[in-house]
């Protein structure tokens, strides 16, 4: 987590993330930010596996919007940071800024839907909401 609420999750851009030219190939940024929810809850001690065990309630992306500003390519360090905007009932809207440096290089707002082992909506378990609330930050 940094000083604004935000998590920040750090990785680089490997031979198999990116296209021939050697540009990260669009859809794998979802992947980056999708690794970086995962571990956003790791730090707050939630383990997704666990959750569902004990609770019998995941998460799944609802919605999810992407817009690049610049490529990431080959052998960058890129940070994902991640927050949440909103806590609903049974769901969480997210910001992620994937960056390079300090240049950004896509936006995504997601919305996370809290599902039970029916698949149908379920509310957010209080402490999951309790946890995540350290998270809760416009400023990415």
């Amino acid at each position: 987590m940094n000083d604004t609420g935000a998590h920040v999750f750090r990785t680089r851009v490997y031979w198999e993330d990116t296209d021939g030219a050697g540009i990260v190939y669009y859809a794998n940024y979802f992947k980056f930010a999708e690794r970086a929810r995962t571990e956003m809850l790791r730090a707050v001690g939630i383990e997704q596996r666990r959750m569902l065990d004990e609770t019998g309630i995941a998460f799944a992306v609802k919605r999810c919007a992407c817009e690049y500003l610049r490529p990431a390519r080959l052998d960058d360090a890129l940070e994902i940071v991640s927050c949440v905007t909103q806590a609903r009932g049974a769901s969480l809207d997210m910001h992620q800024r994937v960056r390079r440096e300090d240049a950004a290089l896509a936006e995504l707002d997601v919305t996370i839907a809290c599902i039970g082992r029916d698949g149908r909506p379920a509310r957010l378990p209080p402490g999951v909401r309790h946890a995540l609330a350290a998270f809760n930050s416009k400023t990415t």
